[in-house]
This record gives structure tokens, C-alpha cells and sequence, in this order.
């Protein structure tokens, strides 16, 4: 964003827990008027014979345990995920000149789990995942359109759709967090929180909460 004046360091970082770190970065792009989406990332993964795909998904929620997304069972990422569950995620906000890379894996959540956070969804958004088959070949899109206005006749009192067992949710784990700040005026800055290794040398970073460590690298 031209202008921008934001500046990222150990010294003005909200946290040293990278979780709280994004998680602040993520409330002050969901307060920006000008970000249309700011809950969406691109996840990033990969085939057994190394072949990456990404794709721009939602982030359904978050906590200090991961990111939350769901998908179809018979969707490209869901097969890649469940055979190589390494991974990597990234948020842009345009509008704050502001990226956040997270690589690290994931893990399957339970059905009670994933039901909890379906269950809050606007009932239009349930009967969209319902309705999806993520990544069949479609000669004809009517019929989808006609099973969807079935749905929400159906539900449209009840409010109650039952989890279709074609989906899934998703736990992403982050490992490392790599947040990058632009800025028009000056070089730009990026910090990278990553766990500590065994018998490192410390010099060059700096102690993080917890287990963490924090580098600084250039941009």
C-alpha cells in the first residue's frame, strides 16, 4: 500500500507467542474497512511425487492450537493432506502491506469437534457444503442449483442441516511463522518465530515465549 509507515520488530512486536502476534495482525485487518476478506489464506500442498498445488480457502477459526479449516473427503487437498500432512499457509492483507507465512502440518479433528463449528454456520453456508461435491467433473451446474433450493426449503424452519459425511474439518499446526511487514518509505522488515533447536547457537535470535525463537531476516 503506498504510504505505508508500519514498521516490525522484537521491540514493537504485540507478543513474543507468535499465536497472539497473528492473532493481533488478524483483528487489525478484520478492522479495516478496506480488507474485503481478511480471514482468507492460501493453502499450499503436495503431492507424493512433489507436484504443489494452492488454493484460497477460509479460515473457519483459531486458537494457540492451529488454524481451522474444513473440506470435501474427495477434494485434491484432503487426499494430498492425508497422504503428506506438511503443509504451508499464507495471509496477505494488501490494505496494512502485511504477509504472514506459516509452514507446519496437520491433523484431523474429530466429528463432534468439526460439527460444533458447522453448526454455527449461516444455514445457506451448510447447505453449500452439503450440495458440494469439491472437485467433480460437472457437465451440467443445474443440478446443484435445484438439489440447493430442495435444502433450503427442506431446513428453512428447522435451521438444523445434518453434517453431510463427505466433509471434513482440519487442524493446521504451525511450526514456523514468518510475518513480513512493507514499507514504502524504508526497507522493509521480517521477523520469523521457529521453535529452538537442540544445542543451537543463540546469538543471532532473539528468546520467544515459551519454546519459541525469533530471527530477524531480511526482506
Amino acid at each position: 500500500m503506498p504510504g505505508t509507515k508500519y514498521t516490525l520488530d522484537v521491540s514493537n512486536l504485540h507478543s513474543r507467542n507468535p499465536f497472539k502476534q497473528f492473532d493481533r495482525w488478524l483483528q487489525e485487518a478484520k478492522n479495516d474497512k478496506d480488507i474485503k476478506n481478511p480471514s482468507v489464506m492460501c493453502l499450499t500442498t503436495c503431492s507424493p511425487d512433489c507436484k504443489p498445488s494452492c488454493r484460497m480457502i477460509q479460515l473457519q477459526d483459531f486458537n494457540e492450537k492451529g488454524l481451522l479449516f474444513s473440506t470435501h473427503y474427495e477434494s485434491k487437498k484432503a487426499k494430498e493432506l492425508n497422504l503428506n500432512p506438511k503443509c504451508s499457509v499464507c495471509f496477505y492483507w494488501d490494505d496494512l502491506d502485511r504477509q504472514v507465512v506459516m509452514n507446519g502440518r496437520v491433523e484431523k479433528i474429530s466429528e463432534v469437534d468439526y460439527y460444533s463449528y458447522f453448526s454455527r454456520k449461516p444455514i445457506e453456508e451448510q447447505i453449500k457444503i452439503v450440495v458440494s461435491e469439491q472437485g467433480k467433473i460437472l457437465p451440467d451446474k443445474q443440478p446443484m442449483i435445484e438439489k440447493q433450493k430442495k435444502l433450503m426449503k427442506q431446513f428453512e424452519e428447522t435451521k438444523q442441516v445434518p453434517l453431510p459425511e463427505t466433509w471434513c474439518g482440519y487442524l493446521f499446526i504451525p511450526e514456523e511463522f514468518d510475518f513480513w511487514q512493507g514499507n514504502s518509505d524504508d526497507l522493509d522488515d521480517r521477523l520469523r518465530f521457529r521453535l529452538k533447536r537442540d544445542h543451537e547457537n543463540t546469538d543471532l535470535v532473539v528468546q520467544g515465549e515459551g519454546f519459541w525463537v525469533i530471527e530477524r531476516l531480511s526482506a
